[in-house]
């Protein structure tokens, strides 16, 4: 498929902004979950201790935290950019 279908076909490229969206998702969780599970699951049991259980959601949330500071991170340089570009045309 061309790159013109795609632009010509707004529900097409919409129903791929979101699968790309959600493919993106499942692998931020997957990725979480290994980092997390590495790091705090010594040995699996029946149930999770009270230490361990902190560890998974000390994890999570820095994890969160991480991602959406490189996220925000990431957008300031855009917008730095396309500044910096229109600044320079002018």
């Amino acid at each position: 498929m061309n790159g013109q279908a795609a632009s010509a076909d707004p529900q097409l490229q919409h129903f791929i902004e979101i699968e790309s969206q959600k493919q993106r998702f499942q692998q931020l969780v997957h990725q979480m979950t290994e980092v997390c599970w590495d790091k705090c699951m010594d040995k699996p049991g029946p149930k999770l201790d009270s230490r361990t259980d902190m560890c998974f959601v000390n994890c999570v949330e820095r994890f969160i935290d991480t991602s959406q500071f490189i996220l925000n991170r990431l957008e300031q340089t855009q917008k730095g950019k396309a500044s910096f570009s229109e600044t320079m045309s002018e």
